[in-house]
């Protein structure tokens, strides 16, 4: 069994890629927040016109899965890139962001006392 990857480690392994290929001069916060979005974009493509149902079985054929399962990739590659670049540290932000919106969105009844 493959050990787990961890983030710091994976933003490690893009940036020593780029570096290699002499890439950073190109990876500016505008041209990674652009490219997320075309692969954001190629993601929701694949679903298109699919179905609420067939959206949720899209796993079940080996080569959807895999288009997706790339697309997810690339989004997520871009996205540590995006944040790498800038000084952001993804887990710290959504944490504080899932705090801000259960403050924001409390869940029905959460205030209730019973």
């Amino acid at each position: 069994m493959t050990e787990h990857p961890d983030l710091a480690g994976l933003q490690r392994r893009l940036a020593e890629f780029a570096a290699a290929r002499d890439w950073q001069p190109y990876h500016t916060p505008k041209n990674l927040a652009s490219a997320l979005s075309v692969e954001a974009a190629e993601l929701v493509e694949i679903f298109q016109w699919l179905t609420p149902e067939q959206s949720s079985a899209v796993m079940a054929d080996p080569d959807t899965a895999h288009r997706v399962t790339d697309e997810v990739a690339d989004v997520l590659a871009y996205l540590l890139q995006f944040c790498e670049v800038l000084g952001i540290d993804p887990l710290t932000a959504l944490a504080a962001k899932i705090e801000r919106n259960e403050g924001r969105f409390p869940a029905p009844g959460a205030g209730d006392a019973t």
